[in-house]
């Protein structure tokens, strides 16, 4: 399987949009995803999957900033909101997942060579759960690091706002720096990428792609699609 137009993706790691961990959530809501993680997983395909905060997140760190909490104990109810999530969409994979929540990086490595699915949330303060999924790309050397957002792929300009606003097939680390700065860096608030996980992915060259949070474009990317928009270091 590719995702990169290159060779075959054996281990990948996916960041899951928050998006998809609505307030009222259902069953219905992640069996899709689950339905497609599970097939990839019966077919050899190696995954860490990381689950972002979404809505839940920032409402709980809306509330306790408004309650005096400081930006780490913010960037901490966020993680363990995106540890909540990412147990229960664990709990959807039976005994093809690693049976818990991993919480640290060494945690999720030891994981990884254990079961074919490991499911985890946001790890330490002071990183998004993209640079997280990032260092986790780095750590068990994933051929393909794939951000799932709320878009269909990278942008001139935000496309929720501009109506000529162009789609990239293709984006550089340094371009995606330029149409992103001046994105918020505080608790709950990254949102297609952070500087922190954009600095990972070019120190090591890492194959990304950042696509549509859909069970289908997911599957087509993992069966060779292009969805999206490719992320490269230069």
């Amino acid at each position: 399987m590719s995702g990169t137009g290159g060779g075959e993706v054996k281990r990948v790691v996916v960041k899951l949009s928050g998006s998809i961990f609505k307030a009222d959530i259902e069953q219905s809501d992640l069996k899709p995803f689950v339905d497609v993680f599970s097939d990839l997983g019966k077919r050899g395909v190696k995954m860490v999957l990381v689950a972002g905060g979404g809505k839940n997140a920032r409402r709980y760190i809306a509330a306790a900033k408004d309650m005096g909490a400081d930006e780490s104990t913010l960037d901490e109810v966020g993680i363990i909101v995106s540890r909540l999530n990412a147990m229960l969409l664990g709990a959807g994979f039976g005994g093809l997942a690693y049976p818990s929540v991993p919480t640290s990086l060494g945690e999720v490595a030891e994981a990884f060579e254990e079961k074919g699915i490991v499911v985890t949330g946001g790890l330490h303060p002071g990183q998004s759960t993209n640079a997280t999924a990032c260092l986790i790309t780095e750590r068990v050397r994933a051929d393909l690091f794939l951000n799932t957002t709320s878009v269909d792929g990278v942008y001139t300009k935000d496309p929720k706002l501009s109506g000529d606003a162009e789609k990239l097939s293709t984006v550089t680390v340094e371009k995606l720096k330029e149409i992103l700065s001046g994105s918020s860096m505080g608790a709950g608030t990254y949102e297609l990428m952070d500087t922190v996980a954009l600095k990972i992915i070019e120190r090591s060259q890492i194959p990304s792609r950042i696509v549509l949070c859909s069970p289908e474009v997911i599957k087509q990317v993992l069966e060779g699609g292009d969805a999206g928009t490719l992320l490269v270091s230069r």
